[in-house]
């Protein structure tokens, strides 16, 4: 399963924790002392007292109550009223379903990360990391697009390293950002190999944090690609250098953000509209940088507007490729 209502999953994987809590308590209740694994049995054997008999036929009617109103509530809350978000952005993907993948020939230490649909194939997307590099949260995305049926390549920009800790993660940015033209010419070799691997012929570019500068980067001076979705990156506010973009920009902010500030996007988006170029972009209030990709670090505020953003997501690649 790729996707989910939350609540329903929740259910799912402590109901039954829940359900043992409940089986304890009513023991206590009402006098009843199972032992090990066989304690139900125990409990009904012909050598209880009356008085325990009574007890546990109370304990056995209310345990039954508790197993009913948790299977109505999975039921309810399986009904996808509540948002639904790929399993990554909640720390509960599943294993890995992809395979790594050497795609930029002379740099052997260049190790992508590539995920395919199983069945049809919608067309084909590049995840460019977070500043700590390639992580095990991007490859589980990756999964998360292939399950929505479109071919994902999640670039390595940092020659197979990641960073533990704030100096590494900013050692790695400014050693990548000093030599732009490797950065292109990486995602171009990104491209290339996402459509030998998969036969897609269009593809858009998704990033997140310093992913999604470059992606916005990628999008000024890489190989002709259909689609530029950004979360919360580096943004160019020039009118001039953005009419070299040929296609639809996707963008996600963060309300109380301040790299980019919401100052900073309404600049982008203003940039945008003079050049002429059509975009989806919104800015979610009450949320923070990095919200989207990392939505099981606050769910009460971060599960709302990640869900509206994925939705959003996957309307604009369903419209560009």
């Amino acid at each position: 399963m790729s996707r989910h209502s939350v609540k329903a999953k929740y259910t799912q994987l402590h109901g039954l924790e829940r359900l043992a809590a409940a089986y304890a308590h009513q023991a206590n209740t009402y006098g009843v002392k199972p032992h090990g694994a066989n304690a139900c049995c125990a409990a009904q054997s012909s050598f209880l007292s009356q008085s325990d008999r009574s007890n546990h036929r109370r304990w056995h009617r209310s345990l039954l109550t508790l197993i009913f109103s948790w299977l109505c509530g999975f039921a309810l809350t399986s009904e996808g009223a509540d948002p639904e978000v790929p399993d990554a952005l909640l720390g509960l993907a599943p294993s890995l379903s992809g395979q790594s993948l050497r795609y930029f020939e002379g740099h052997d230490d260049t190790q992508g990360y590539l995920s395919l649909p199983q069945g049809e194939i919608k067309g084909g997307v590049i995840l460019i990391h977070e500043w700590n590099g390639l992580s095990q949260r991007i490859r589980e995305t990756a999964d998360a697009f292939a399950a929505e049926g479109y071919a994902a390549l999640a670039a390595d920009l940092y020659k197979g390293r990641t960073g533990s800790h704030r100096e590494e993660n900013m050692q790695l940015v400014r050693e990548t950002q000093a030599n732009p033209e490797l950065i292109i010419e990486n995602l171009n070799a990104a491209v290339q190999a996402l459509k030998q691997q998969s036969g897609v012929t269009r593809v858009a570019t998704i990033g997140w944090c310093f992913g999604g500068g470059i992606a916005l980067s990628y999008a000024l001076g890489g190989e002709t690609h259909e689609g530029t979705a950004i979360f919360y990156g580096r943004l160019v506010t020039d009118p001039e250098q953005l009419r070299a973009i040929d296609h639809e920009i996707y963008g996600t902010f963060a309300g109380l953000d301040r790299g980019p500030s919401v100052d900073q996007v309404n600049a982008f988006v203003s940039a945008m509209r003079t050049a002429g170029i059509k975009n989806d972009v919104h800015i979610y209030d009450d949320v923070n940088h990095g919200f989207w990709l990392h939505a099981d670090q606050d769910l009460d505020v971060r599960l709302a507007p990640a869900a509206d953003a994925w939705r959003r997501l996957k309307a604009y690649l369903g419209r560009v490729l």
